[in-house]
């Protein structure tokens, strides 16, 4: 098949579920309301809770989702063939990712902006929220040590992506200032700020930049690391109108652009899918599509980091209610749309089925490398682009998106240990800049503790699927309990939820054999808590979800008497 229309179809499919679909369930079954005063204006304190235009709201949740995960998992999971890859993505999108984000956003915004976990509390009850904040933090965990790995590594690859990527942040210091401080136009700040990173991707490869073979004992991507971590705290305690918004506003139009670039290159050469639709000589080791295939492809079709953002950072920034299906819903889009980018990279990318069956030799393979390296052989072919320029500018948005990831999640892990200091009363744990220690230091511990060589987070991403899944389950089961209450129709959420869940406890299962039949005990026991977890929040959810169904068919029969 051409790669033109996998991208038509992709494309159109995402398109019509925005039109029509994210329309009904935002104004029918959330029933969003204009006049509704969000927690942005009600909370408004100038750092954290700050009413945002839409668009550029709409940039920081589009690229803080949208880390290196939609392009990692597409990547790998056209192993089993691209068929089942597309179809995930693109019903995923439409059906699951956008109703869970833009749920995740109203529910937060009723909520007084409360993350996922504390609303756990609310509408659950207290044990259920325990337990739901142990998940967060594992997922949380994960992303922000992998994704610094992610980083490092790429930088170390791609020496000419140094300057865009730190280049970015300057950028974005400055838009920041203009919008907030002088007022300037957005569209003109807009054009202002994609000129300088463009001309920054055109520099970059004429001066890369390395970090020396070792700094004060520490290699390149134990270096890399550390800067990254210091860089994040700060981040994470300026006010969000400072850098936040401003680095993924601008990145977000910058990804766009780079996605618009790549699919102009589809289009021009028309390149042909050399993967398989269904792979029939899959490699020895690689395990089944089912349930696997809903696991290994998270962000891109739903992901429960997403939740985290909604309710975590995006909701406190909710100018009008009605925003939240262009910030949720199109958000969720725009990542299918980049797993869809990453699918056709990695199977239109390459000459021949033998140069891919080359990568593609084990479960695992491919990643972020076949985006990179397909998606410049695209570009390269149908714009004419340098293959270092092109290789640049797909690690710069590899390395964008994880970055604004990471500066999300290490806020989102600091509400985490200042909402425990407000349940346990802890005080000097409240505070955000030893909450924010706290967050780093984790993630450090975590990154130099397993390992030593800075890359210890990669020891629990094997778990990452299965539990990131396992959060926007339980994020869509806090969402149905919630329309339960409020009257609504439950099945637009509860069918997501319950294929989630079922997909999630097997993968998990097939997980924990396969960490027993290595004698992996640290990856054994852990997988065994996540599970216990799983199993004693839907047990919670469900026994209220049950008295709620329960009590208004007694209401009806009370009313029919």
């Amino acid at each position: 098949m051409n790669a033109i229309f996998l991208m038509l179809m992709g494309l159109g499919a995402m398109a019509l579920g925005y039109i029509f679909y994210s329309k009904f369930i935002c104004e029918k079954i959330f029933k969003v309301d204009p006049h509704f005063r969000t927690p942005a204006h009600e909370l408004n304190d100038g750092i954290d809770y700050v009413p945002t235009n839409k668009y550029v709201l709409w940039g920081h949740h589009f690229t803080s989702v949208a880390g290196a995960a939609p392009i990692i998992g597409p990547a790998i999971a056209v192993i089993w063939g691209w068929v089942p890859a597309f179809l995930w993505v693109v019903f995923g999108t439409i059906f699951f990712a956008g109703v869970h984000d833009a749920g995740a956003i109203w529910a937060s915004n009723r909520n007084k902006a409360k993350s996922v976990g504390a609303l756990t509390g609310d509408i659950i009850g207290p044990r259920a929220r325990s337990l739901f904040m142990i998940v967060i933090f594992l997922v949380l965990l994960m992303v922000n040590a992998v994704f610094a790995v992610v980083i490092a590594r790429q930088l170390i690859s791609f020496p000419s992506a140094t300057i865009p990527v730190w280049g970015a942040i300057l950028v974005a210091l400055v838009i920041g200032q203009l919008i907030y401080r002088r007022y300037i136009g957005l569209a003109m700040v807009s054009l202002l700020g994609v000129i300088a990173l463009y001309a920054m991707i055109y520099v970059g490869p004429m001066l890369p930049l390395s970090l020396p073979d070792s700094i004060m004992g520490l290699n390149p991507t134990q270096s890399w690391i550390v800067i990254l971590f210091v860089y994040a705290a700060i981040a994470s305690l300026l006010p969000v109108w400072m850098l936040l918004q401003p680095r993924d506003y601008i990145n977000g139009i910058q990804l766009f652009v780079g996605l618009f670039l790549l699919y102009l290159a589809v289009v021009i050469s028309g390149p042909e899918v050399v993967a398989p639709a269904f792979n029939t000589d899959l490699p020895a080791g690689t395990p089944s599509l089912i349930p696997l295939l809903f696991v290994t492809i998270a962000c891109g079709a739903i992901s429960g980091f997403h939740g985290l953002v909604s309710s975590g950072t995006t909701s406190k920034q909710l100018d009008k209610e009605p925003d939240v299906r262009f910030v949720g819903y199109f958000g969720a889009i725009g990542e299918g749309s980049l797993a869809l980018a990453a699918i056709i990279a990695a199977t239109a990318g390459f000459a021949t089925f033998a140069d891919w069956q080359s990568i593609y030799s084990g479960f695992g393979q491919g990643g972020v490398g076949a985006f990179i390296n397909g998606g410049a052989n695209i570009l390269q072919q149908g714009l004419g682009l340098d293959t270092t320029l092109s290789q640049t500018l797909l690690t710069v948005m590899v390395v964008l998106f994880a970055g604004t990831t990471m500066d999300t999640g290490l806020r989102l892990q600091r509400y985490i240990f200042q909402e425990w200091g407000s349940i346990y009363n802890i005080g000097w744990m409240q505070k955000a800049f030893p909450a924010t220690l706290l967050a780093v230091g984790s993630c450090v511990l975590l990154a130099f503790g397993a390992g030593g060589d800075g890359s210890g987070g990669l020891l629990i991403w094997p778990l990452f699927g299965t539990t990131n899944q396992l959060l926007a389950g339980l994020t869509l089961l806090v969402i149905t309990v919630m329309l339960v209450r409020l009257g609504r129709p439950m099945y637009y959420t509860l069918i997501p939820l319950v294929f989630l869940l079922i997909m999630t406890t097997l993968g998990l299962l097939i997980q924990l054999k396969s960490f027993y039949d290595k004698q992996d005990w640290f990856l054994f026991s852990l997988d065994i808590v996540v599970l216990i977890a799983a199993i004693l929040i839907t047990l919670e959810c469900s026994s209220s979800l049950n008295k709620l169904l329960k009590a208004k068919k007694v209401q009806v029969v009370d009313e029919t008497e």
